[in-house]
């Protein structure tokens, strides 16, 4: 009770930010963003184009990829409309393909940049029980595989730029409190959503799997970041509850009821996109990794949520599924969970 009281006024928390601080406000401290490259999923529209928006006005390069080219030119001229010095790169890709994943990042390396912060927003919300090219369920396959497969290929590049620049890297994962809404066997469940014939699909336990695999992402690639003496970090943020274009695919009757009655509940767009800023650009966060954020403040998750067992047994089996090759469906029933964690080889 407390707790939402807090989040109801906007109490500001050690951060001296809160529920109701945005973008803006929580960069005005971040410093002159000139020297960062950024790439920034998702940023067509919703928290992601105002995220992307902020920290051009801050003089970051953006790297905007998207699967619509005509979208992502779109929020390149909204941002330029209003700074119009902003250098802005638009780039195709669709996260729920691994070969578009490896073909984005092939071209980007191509241009020969420097790479200093990462931001997976691009989240999707699949009202339909669907399959992508890898076989994998869509849901995880756009809100967490694409993202897995992308920062790992990009790693190498943000730690030579971080080397070369001095500059710590930092990637930010955006997740989602529903992460706490699964229970059980990740692995498990990911393998019965991903069969191509699936008669009881639940969207919402879909996308709190996608969700909760982000925040365990963000916790084995932090142990792995600092056994490697990488000068980069990696943090996970709630957003908040804001009505974006994830729900396009559940407009109607009850959705618009349901944010009706939780509108007290709601933060703007530009609110919802300050805990990304704040942990993407603040000074304050310099060597801070592995952690979750909420109303741009640090905070728990859940029992599961900080598993480092299921953290290293999700890596596992995400590194077989970008492994195999296009199309090649996978099996978490027959391949990850064949894996011991605790000996590191395959029984």
């Amino acid at each position: 009770m407390f707790e939402t009281l807090k989040y109801l006024i906007g109490s500001a928390g050690a951060s001296s930010y809160g529920s109701k601080s945005t973008a803006e406000q929580v960069t005005e401290n971040c410093g002159d963003l000139h020297s960062i490259t950024a790439i920034i999923t998702g940023a067509t529209s919703g928290i992601g184009a105002e995220t992307a928006r902020v920290l051009a006005k801050r003089g970051a390069r953006l790297v905007l990829p998207a699967r619509s080219q005509k979208a992502a030119e779109d929020a390149k001229a909204r941002i330029l409309s209003e700074n119009p010095d902003a250098e802005i790169i638009v780039m195709g890709l669709d996260l729920s393909s691994l070969n578009s994943v490896r073909n984005f990042v092939s071209e980007f390396e191509s241009f020969n940049l420097p790479l200093n912060l990462i931001i997976n927003n691009a989240g999707k919300f699949a009202h339909e029980h669907a399959i992508s090219e890898d076989g994998i369920e869509m849901t995880f396959a756009t809100n967490y595989l694409g993202h897995f497969l992308l920062t790992k290929l990009l790693l190498k590049k943000m730690i030579e730029t971080a080397k070369t620049t001095g500059i710590q890297g930092r990637i930010v994962n955006v997740s989602s409190s529903i992460f706490n809404w699964f229970s059980g066997d990740m692995i498990r469940y990911l393998g019965e959503i991903s069969r191509s014939k699936l008669r009881d699909f639940d969207p919402t336990r879909a996308y709190a799997l996608s969700k909760l695999a982000n925040v365990l992402h963000t916790k084995e690639l932090a142990q792995r970041l600092q056994q490697m003496e990488a000068n980069v970090t990696v943090n996970c943020v709630h957003p908040g509850v804001v009505r974006t274009r994830l729900t396009r695919e559940r407009e109607g009757v009850v959705t618009d009821m349901a944010f009706f009655f939780t509108s007290k509940l709601l933060k703007t767009i530009p609110q919802a996109a300050a805990t990304t800023c704040y942990v993407a650009t603040h000074p304050r966060l310099g060597n801070v990794t592995g952690k979750y954020f909420s109303d741009c403040n640090e905070a728990s998750t859940s029992k599961l949520g900080s598993n480092t067992t299921e953290a290293a047994r999700l890596w596992t089996a995400s590194e077989i599924m970008v492994s195999r090759g296009s199309k090649a469906v996978f099996d978490p029933l027959t391949s990850a969970l064949d894996y011991d964690i605790s000996k590191k080889q395959f029984k």
